[in-house]
This record gives C-alpha cells, structure tokens and sequence, in this order.
C-alpha cells in the first residue's frame, strides 16, 4: 500500500492573479492574515518552515523530502488546463522536477479542471457556489489535445507514477467532466486519448474519478475510468458549522465500500489532516455563512486522530493492484489540510504518517 499524497501548486505569482489582485499576491496572504472566528478555532495556521515559493527548487526539496521521509510515496499535482492555456505550472516544471528529488521520487498529475479564483477572500456570501467563469470547458479533441501535452512532459518521465504499467492521471471534478460531455461524449473523448497514447507509443492511463455524483458515479466504468478516490472526504459539507474530526472521518471510511460497489470499479481511500478553509473568505462574524469556504470547519484535528484515520485506511481491502491511499494534501494552507509542518504540531502530522506506515514497509 503506497502513500500518495495532493500537491496544490498556488505558492507562488502568476499574472492573472496579479491583475486581479496586486502585483505579487499569494494566497500566503490569506493564511497569514486569518484570525479565530469563534471560540477555540486554530487560526492563524501558518508554516513552521515558513511561506515559500514553490517555483523555488531549493524550497520544495526541503519539504518534498521531509515528506518522503517519513512515508509518502508519491506526489500528485494539480495541474491547470483550459483548451491550451495553463496556470501555476511553474510550482512543478521549475520548483519540483528541478529539484534533486524530482528526478525520482514518483510523481502524477491531477487536471484541475476549474481555473483559480478571482476574488480572495470571498465576499458575497450568496453568490454561485463556482463562478462560470472558472468553469474548465473541454471536448474530444481538447481532451485528447490535454492528455497529448501530458505525454509529452510527464508520462515519458521514468518516475512517472504508474499502476500495473499505466500512467496515473486523475480528474478533479469528474462530475463536471461527464455532465458537459455527457457519458456518450466522454467515452469517446478517453477513448480517443487511449488510442492516440497507443499510437505514439506510451504506456495507458489509468484514469481516475475524483468525487463523481451519485448520478455519475454508476457510469464511471462504462465511460472508461479505471478506479474512483476523492480529494477531501471529510466534511458533511451540508452538515453543522463545526464538525469533529475523529466522528467524521470515521463515517467517511464506512463510505468507502459503498462507493466501490456503486462505482464498480477499485476505491482508493481518502484521508484528509482536516479541513478549514476560513482564510478564503471575508470574516462575518459569528454569523458566517453556511456555505463554502466559510462552512464547515473541521475541529478536533490532531497529529493522532489523523493517525487513526490513516491506519483504517491502510487496512481497506482494496482491489487496486497496486493499491494505493490518497492523502490531502501536502500543502493545501488555505483550507486547512496539510501534512507540511506547522507551528501548532511541529512534524506532527508526518510523524504520525511515518508511526503508522512504518509496520507496512
């Protein structure tokens, strides 16, 4: 059972972002700038190591290797594509592959099938849940057009993570993927992909669903992905605006085998440190709307408590053949779910990853 965990790749400029909001903005910004917003809630969560430019590969080895060393197998990246445009790409081309580690830790990538957001921190408590604008349309040929460029600078790479000899590539928002597309109009658009890797002379994908809805989730096989996982499955995200840790993510581990059996394909489970995603969204107050990112908010997150849930886990009976857990995230600041170290646990969250995975080595 190998450990692979999320990358966010937001750390560092791009000029969208500049010029939506000032020269040189990050999202650091916001992680800094968070303050409690009812009694006992852990703001600031800054690093302990401090914020970093991940285009910077001295930067990243520092962290990447941290984590590699105390159990995490893999890496996936987050990867934004928009019918050719891409942004945040640097945190990987220049921070991670031009790292020592990058040239042989594993490492996949996740299409992030969204573009990043254009007012931070959220302000209009009832605006659309996601902006059309940040809506990432795709067809066949752009699908195929995605996964040609993928070939081309990752899948070739020797580290590339592969299952049973097939290059891992997973789709953030699946749901949305199938639904614009539609199954017959997906189908053919993987199919498609398939066939022009055959062509040149690459290894398969093995093409993963990332949270697909209840009315997608039956379909994913027939439209051809190959296993299903989520990003995070911790929150009931319809549920009270504090939520505690150990309760959710036992309940979220009893969901497992039910999305495998719906899904009819392997489940790779899915562990989150926690969830709190205040940092992206204006303060109200006591009187914070019950939507994203302001609701919910996990508490009750420890180094521990993560322990546990990792360790149920690492015990799922998958039928992966070469099984893996997803772990969000790496780096994912500001929504509260990271494995980096920060100045409330110190190392804890890897120390408890390297204490369970130790015994499976």
């Amino acid at each position: 059972m190998r450990i692979a965990a999320y990358v966010y790749p937001g750390w560092h400029p791009i000029p969208e972002r500049d010029r939506a909001f000032h020269p040189g903005f990050t999202e650091w910004e916001l992680v800094e700038a968070c303050r409690p917003r009812f009694p006992g809630h852990a703001q600031p969560r800054v690093p302990l190591l401090g914020p970093y430019d991940d285009r910077d590969p001295v930067a990243i080895e520092r962290r990447v290797r941290l984590a590699h060393e105390h159990g995490v197998d893999a890496l996936v990246w987050g990867l934004f594509w928009c019918r050719g445009k891409r942004v945040f790409e640097e945190a990987l081309d220049q921070g991670f592959l031009r790292a020592p580690i990058g040239s042989h830790m594993p490492f996949a990538v996740m299409w992030a099938n969204r573009m990043p957001r254009r007012v931070l921190p959220v302000r209009l408590p009832r605006e659309a849940r996601i902006d059309p604008a940040r809506r990432v349309s795709s067809d066949c040929e752009d699908f195929v057009r995605l996964v040609s460029m993928l070939a081309e600078n990752y899948f070739s790479r020797p580290n590339y993570l592969r299952l049973s000899g097939r290059s891992y590539f997973s789709i953030f928002d699946s749901t949305h993927f199938m639904r614009e597309l539609g199954f017959e109009g997906a189908r053919r658009a993987i199919a498609a992909a398939r066939r022009y890797l055959a062509e040149k002379g690459h290894a398969d994908l093995h093409l993963v669903a990332i949270d697909p809805s209840a009315d997608c989730l039956p379909h994913v096989a027939e439209v051809g992905f190959d296993s299903v996982t989520h990003y995070v499955h911790l929150p009931d995200w319809k549920g009270p605006l504090e939520q505690d840790y150990r309760r959710y993510a036992a309940l979220r581990a009893s969901e497992w085998a039910g999305f495998e059996e719906r899904a009819g394909l392997p489940y790779a489970p899915s562990v989150a440190t926690g969830w709190d995603a205040s940092p992206r969204g204006a303060d109200f107050g006591p009187r914070r709307p019950d939507r994203y990112p302001w609701s919910p908010v996990v508490i009750g997150d420890h180094p521990d408590h993560f322990g546990e849930a990792l360790a149920r886990a690492l015990a799922y009976p998958s039928r992966l053949e070469e099984p893996l857990v997803m772990v969000a995230s790496l780096n994912e600041w500001s929504e509260g779910h990271y494995l980096e170290p920060d100045q409330r646990f110190g190392l804890g969250m890897l120390e408890a990853l390297a204490a369970v995975v130790d015994p499976h080595r």
